[in-house]
């Protein structure tokens, strides 16, 4: 398991979420942080892991701006 922190990319973060789904294992669990302006990115993220063979494990409001994202990419 592993965590990877996206706050940084603000509202760009979908190309770096998929990017670090790819690159990651079989049946690796994954904790992304991402901020959030409106809710559309998180449906986008959840639709993206989906879409990558990932099954979404949790998808919570962190705090005020913040959303964590827990999947577990699937097998080839």
């Amino acid at each position: 398991m592993r965590r990877v922190d996206l706050r940084h990319l603000k509202s760009e973060f979908l190309s770096a979420l998929g990017q670090q789904i790819k690159a990651s294992e079989p049946n690796e669990v994954i904790i992304f942080l991402f901020e959030i302006g409106d809710f559309s990115g998180v449906t986008k993220a959840v639709n993206l892991a989906y879409n990558l063979n990932c099954e979404v494990m949790n998808s919570l409001k962190f705090n005020q701006v913040d959303w964590v994202l827990t999947i577990k990419k699937g097998k080839i």
